[in-house]
């Protein structure tokens, strides 16, 4: 029995390395395909508001995407969460479901999708600052200078792309980076405990009675449109941006960790930038291709440094 105990332990020990790079090579495939997701957000929102005004688009965003996590929820007869769990889902609640749709929302009345992408820019190094004071963990220097390099190119190039000119929507882009930070280290850290789409799930619901009274009202007081724009871009943020992306992001930060998962929405803006030209129509400058190979340098390194 010892003896086969004995040779089997090497073989055991081997196999954890591989499970540990497994889902490394997962959580951060995850994470991806959210920075993917909310790199459509701010196209779809400008869509959205060719339809609905500002107070609408959120509201009703809010709603829809409430009625897709509940339906998930009663399919999967999910239990409520317990206790302890409710001051963070009402801090996700109010970061990413209310303060960051809108308070982008409203910036995007005046800014454009480029000009607002340096909020995102900057998103990555407010959550790893977040992560550090929320759970404790300190990345190493070579972590935050990445961090810092990777902020500052997407800071320099999203400026240049808008003139580097302060819009008249700043104070609300840099209020949806606080909440937005906050909503995401809370989210990573309940996702330790809960399934990401839990997470925002619940956090969703938790907004539904609010939701609901917001929608009611915004309609009342402002004007509907209805196009395909329109429509389509709030579609994708009910059930895109605000359930599908944040359920992999969650689940994907769960697995690697909050401060590196933030590093790989380091693209996020760039790739908001793709967007913009395919689906709105604004142009860039050539500097595109080479703010694109620096941001992937300095993902790089913060994947692999800790």
């Amino acid at each position: 029995m010892t003896a086969q105990n004995s040779a089997t332990r090497p073989s055991s020990i081997a196999v954890q390395p591989a499970v540990h790079r497994t889902a490394a090579r997962s959580g951060t495939a995850l994470a991806l395909l959210g920075v993917v997701t909310f790199s459509l957000t701010f196209p779809a929102t400008a869509w959205g508001l060719e339809s609905f005004g500002p107070w609408s688009l959120v509201a009703l965003r809010s709603v829809l995407a409430a009625a897709v996590a509940g339906a998930f929820l009663l399919a999967g007869r999910v239990p409520l969460p317990a206790r302890e769990h409710w001051a963070g889902l009402a801090v996700v609640a109010g970061g990413v479901v209310v303060g960051f749709p809108l308070l982008t929302t409203m910036a995007l009345r005046t800014s454009t999708t480029s000009h607002a992408a340096v909020v995102v820019g900057l998103l990555p190094l407010t959550t790893a600052a977040f992560s550090a004071l929320r759970t404790g963990n300190r990345p190493s220097g070579r972590f935050w200078a990445a961090a810092v390099a990777g902020a500052l190119v997407i800071l320099v190039f999203t400026l240049a792309q808008s003139g580097g000119a302060p819009s008249a929507g700043d104070a609300y882009l840099f209020g949806a980076l606080l909440v937005c930070a906050a909503g995401y280290t809370e989210g990573g850290r309940l996702a330790r405990s809960l399934p990401g789409w839990q997470v925002i799930g619940w956090a969703l619901v938790l907004c539904l009675p609010l939701s609901l009274a917001g929608t009611a009202f915004a309609l009342t007081s402002e004007p509907v449109h209805l196009t395909w724009h329109g429509v389509t871009g709030l579609v994708w943020v009910a059930a895109g941006s605000t359930f599908l992306g944040l359920y992999v992001w969650y689940r994907g930060m769960a697995e690697i960790g909050t401060a590196r998962a933030s590093q790989l929405q380091l693209a996020q803006p760039l790739l908001t930038l793709v967007w913009s030209v395919a689906l709105l129509g604004e142009h860039l400058s050539p500097a595109t291709p080479l703010a694109a190979c620096a941001v992937l340098v300095c993902i790089t390194v913060t994947q692999r440094v800790k």
